[in-house]
């Protein structure tokens, strides 16, 4: 039978022909990740079940991120319950302060998932390797707790919905500013248990960066998961990077949508969320005029080194606006190191910014530029309800990192052009 990428991937998992939407399966997964806050809560679980070892060493990844380096004794005592676990089951993949990153960044980078992979996390941002043309999702701490010690899950297989972006791509436009546009389109709850299939000639334009900013933001639609059909460009990204097998896997050209959605893109400008929904979404050019009190450019949705070139690009001969902070965050080390060979941080320091060790930080309201009451941020994160980066009566609008860095200079939400 006809079927879709998220099918077929799910069917070989499971050891069958074909699967169909709503059918409850048992998948081998190919890894699973869990973090500071969510692998304490698995671990505890894991030891309830009474298995000495994880299913597979190599397959189970811990990346501290979110509050790390530690910001105060909690979250010390946490990393350090991550930290004794892995060294005691001997994880090949568990990433130390100094040698981590942020995990949505981490894992393609290290060549720890490829296509055609099952991958689960403890995040919900796990969504993030659709953009390989895998499938991955969140789970809870519970389920995961069952994957380390099975290395296999249960799925209700999702319907599909396929989004068509046709055309160019106009100046300024990226992988953000396409499911920015999509979830102002369909809502929080458009997608909600569904695959989200991104596919069109704006996506074969996209750089891997790109789409994995675009398959990062699924889940703000309450999407299953985000998948982009492999190609050319996802065969360069992987060749010579990720350490397993890995399959190109294909949708049926018959295979069945619940929904088809198709959007001209040269009708896209930069787009901007405002509060408290990703969904609340206008052009920037209805921003205007919006004062700001701190900009962050980062995290597992923008903090690749696509990310902070374009960043640079709008800083380069600026100041940053004298009330404003304006915080960068590159997602691993290696994009640390690769911005500082560029000479991205001498841009950022000029321009009168903070550029940050990896970490998620200020995107979950954790530290590292937490808002108080009344304060506004334009962020490259991928949320803004109420009180996620601080204060309840704080505001955080989203952004591409173009449109954060020029707000940087302006001191209100701005498009890039006003400060070039």
């Amino acid at each position: 039978m006809p079927m879709t990428i998220t099918e077929k991937i799910l069917a070989a998992a499971a050891g069958k022909d074909s699967v169909k939407p709503g059918e409850l399966i048992n998948a081998k997964v190919d890894l699973v990740l869990a973090n500071d806050i969510t692998a304490p809560v698995a671990i505890k679980e894991f030891q309830k079940i009474g298995v000495a070892k994880v299913w597979d060493k190599e397959r189970v990844t811990l990346v501290p991120d979110h509050f790390v380096p530690n910001k105060d004794i909690k979250s010390a005592e946490q990393a350090k319950m991550v930290r004794d676990f892995a060294h005691s089951q001997e994880l090949t993949n568990y990433f130390e302060v100094g040698r981590m990153g942020i995990e949505h960044c981490l894992l393609p980078e290290q060549g720890l998932v490829g296509p055609g992979d099952v991958v689960i996390g403890a995040d919900s941002h796990t969504c993030t390797y659709g953009a390989l043309g895998a499938f991955a999702t969140g789970v809870g701490s519970t389920d995961l707790a069952a994957a380390m010690a099975l290395g296999e899950t249960w799925f209700k297989v999702p319907e599909t919905i396929k989004f068509v972006y046709n055309g160019q791509l106009g100046p300024w436009i990226g992988g953000k500013d396409l499911i920015l546009y999509t979830i102002g389109k369909i809502g929080v709850d458009g997608a909600l248990y569904q695959a989200m299939e991104f596919c069109g000639e704006a996506i074969s334009q996209l750089s891997m960066d790109g789409r994995f900013t675009m398959a990062n933001m699924a889940i703000e639609a309450g999407g299953k998961n985000g998948i982009i059909q492999p190609d050319e460009i996802t065969r360069q990204y992987v060749e010579g990077r990720t350490k397993r097998p890995y399959k190109f896997y294909t949708s049926d050209p018959d295979a069945h949508y619940a929904k088809v959605y198709e959007f001209d893109v040269a009708k896209i400008e930069p787009q901007v969320a405002f509060p408290h929904l990703p969904e609340n979404t206008r052009p920037v050019s209805e921003a205007g005029g919006i004062e700001i009190h701190q900009a962050v450019i980062g995290s597992c949705t923008n903090g690749r080194i696509e990310d902070l070139r374009l960043a640079a690009n709008v800083l380069k001969g600026n100041k940053v606006n004298k009330k404003v902070r304006l915080i960068i965050i590159p997602g691993t080390q290696e994009i640390y190191r690769q911005a500082m060979h560029e000479g991205l941080f001498d841009i950022f320091l000029d321009a009168g910014a903070a550029v940050s060790t990896p970490t998620c930080g200020p995107c979950l309201g954790g530290y590292m530029g937490i808002l108080a009451q009344g304060e506004r941020c334009i962020s490259t994160t991928n949320r803004n309800f109420v009180g996620r980066m601080g204060h309840v009566e704080s505001e955080v609008y989203l952004s591409n990192p173009a449109v954060a860095a020029a707000s940087a200079i302006t001191g209100h939400i701005s498009h890039p052009e006003e400060v070039l």
